[in-house]
């Protein structure tokens, strides 16, 4: 069979292949906000949660899954960019950096329960912190940290050399390079790699139900962090499986609708802006 038609064949089956799964995705979505906008209200979404009532809110547990995800990533960022210039940048190819990159690639494929478990061990039971927003966090944090190194590397990785090297010829110190040349086109790649990951650590449960607990604080929007951290998506969990509530079913539809929203106007915020300023470093090159 000639070359161009299996590449055409190819290339259709490809394209429908694409087209079948983003059409299911679609649909997806579409049904959960069908079901879950008309629930979207003031009071839901800052109205406190009820134990056996119905017409509970949600606001507790929107506020805790940002604080959540906020104490998780101002301190995995920072330590995941740092290991990822290191390894890029400064470790020599030997058996200590294979032995860091395989244990960090491993780290990336554990099941999120198992790292649930390991915190609930270790936060919750050893270090006697309870069921609380830190042992969340921090739980969250061993989820974050493997996957933002790999991308940090990576996206290190693609910048050219020639580019290091025009640093170096024009008198820049090895660590002026990485900040002033190195990081900037690597930025892109970083910031998608934690907008990705923030929006997987939004919608985790397996690891808040067992660190971070299924109930909220008193107060509204308690910022203790050894206050229990329940957030939307196991409270949408707690709702399905042992709620109380009469309208657990609408409260769900809610949280999922409001959890579609919150992620993709996440992604927006840190998508557009990156974007703008792609098209500007592009246009000065020029």
């Amino acid at each position: 069979m000639n070359a161009k038609i299996v590449d055409k064949i190819a290339t259709v089956c490809m394209w429908f292949a694409g087209v079948v799964i983003l059409g299911i995705l679609v649909a997806f979505l579409g049904y959960i906000l069908y079901k879950g906008l008309p629930v979207l209200s003031f009071d839901f979404i800052l109205g406190k949660p009820s134990d056996i009532e119905s017409g509970g809110g949600v606001g507790p547990q929107l506020f805790n899954s940002f604080y959540i995800l906020f104490l998780s990533m101002i301190v995995s960022v920072p330590i995941a960019v740092g290991a990822g210039i290191y390894l890029a940048e400064y470790a020599k190819e030997n058996k200590l950096t294979y032995f860091i990159r395989l244990s960090t690639e491993s780290l990336a494929t554990v099941p999120s329960i198992v790292l649930g478990l390991f915190g609930m061990i270790i936060f919750v039971n050893f270090l006697g912190f309870g069921f609380s927003i830190i042992g969340g966090a921090l739980t969250l944090l061993l989820l974050n940290l493997p996957v933002l190194v790999r991308v940090t590397e990576e996206s290190i990785n693609t910048v050219p050399n020639h580019y290091r090297e025009a640093s170096l010829a024009l008198g820049a110190t090895k660590w002026q390079t990485i900040w002033k040349v190195v990081l900037p086109n690597a930025l892109p790649g970083i910031i998608t790699g934690i907008t990705l990951t923030a929006g997987r650590a939004l919608g985790e449960t397996a690891i808040l139900i067992f660190t971070a607990g299924t109930t909220v604080s008193r107060h509204m929007f308690d910022t203790d962090v050894f206050a229990a951290g329940e957030t939307l998506a196991v409270h949408m969990w707690y709702l399905m499986s042992t709620g109380l509530v009469p309208d657990r079913d609408i409260i769900a539809d809610g949280i999922g609708a409001l959890l579609i929203i919150t992620i993709l106007l996440f992604n927006l915020v840190f998508t557009i802006p990156m974007r703008i300023m792609q098209k500007r470093a592009g246009a000065i090159r020029h």
